[in-house]
């Protein structure tokens, strides 16, 4: 069985930008973030804000996405891209064994304003910075080592030097092709969730291309999404102290 490729991240941090970029290498099955559908709309879902009026999938449960995931991992590569915090009940050494793990982190400003904007209420659960840490640390201490790292604003500022030294890091070959794709393209395949509304800009870009990644005002922000922003920074300095480096990488396009 091939170990499942898979990029823990947080909401709102390119995550889904760069799964369509690994999609477009056409080597691997991809997972968009498949344990999420089951912790928001699965039976058993563990969301801290479902309601009776929240969307259900009757019969989806962890052991049906895990099924399906080492079935695909039998028959070829796989990457998948998720959230740390949907399966920290699940983090034995047997199950994280399965995986190749790598991380994607953005500012906490950016991910909280940005998520609190659509969902005022967002739980801290919801934003995953706690377990990515966690389970980060966790792998830290098994192997010895760090796993690969690779910040947001790094990515978009040089998208193909941080994607070859992101595949040098998980050892698969770059792909520069990948990068780019026709407008247009991309299809709703790439979301479960509500209809893919969370990821309006990349239905019309056209690849992974430099640009600014900007910055985001804080102080600015209402008092909640503030709290939370306090609450989550010191996970994502910790994981951004170990983030990837261009240097010795050779870039061929």
């Amino acid at each position: 069985m091939h170990k499942i490729l898979v990029l823990w991240s947080t909401p709102r941090s390119t995550s889904t930008a760069f799964e369509w970029m690994m999609r477009q290498r056409g080597d691997m099955q991809c997972f968009h973030e498949p344990f999420g559908e089951w912790w928001y709309e699965g039976d058993g879902a563990l969301w801290p804000r479902l309601t009776p009026a929240s969307p259900r999938k009757p019969g989806l449960t962890f052991e049906v996405v895990w099924s399906r995931m080492k079935s695909a991992a039998a028959k070829g590569p796989v990457f998948s891209k998720d959230f740390p915090h949907y399966i920290e009940n699940y983090w034995t050494d047997d199950f994280l064994e399965y995986f190749n793990h790598s991380f994607l982190i953005r500012h906490p400003a950016k991910v909280v304003t940005s998520v609190q904007k659509r969902w005022p209420d967002v739980h801290l659960k919801e934003l995953a910075f706690l377990e990515q840490r966690q389970l980060f640390d966790r792998l830290c201490d098994r192997d010895g080592k760090a796993p690969p790292v690779l910040d947001s604003d790094d990515l978009l500022r040089d998208p193909q030097t941080m994607v070859a030294v992101y595949c040098q890091a998980v050892g698969i070959d770059f792909v520069a092709e990948a990068l780019t794709w026709e407008s247009g393209s991309v299809t709703e395949d790439y979301s479960w969730f509500d209809g893919g509304s969370w990821h309006e800009k990349l239905k019309d870009s056209t690849g992974l291309a430099p640009q600014e990644p900007g910055f985001t005002d804080i102080n600015a922000a209402p008092d909640y999404a503030r709290h939370l922003y306090e609450e989550v920074l010191p996970h994502y300095q910790h994981l951004y102290s170990h983030r990837l480096q261009p240097e010795g990488v050779a870039v061929n396009s």
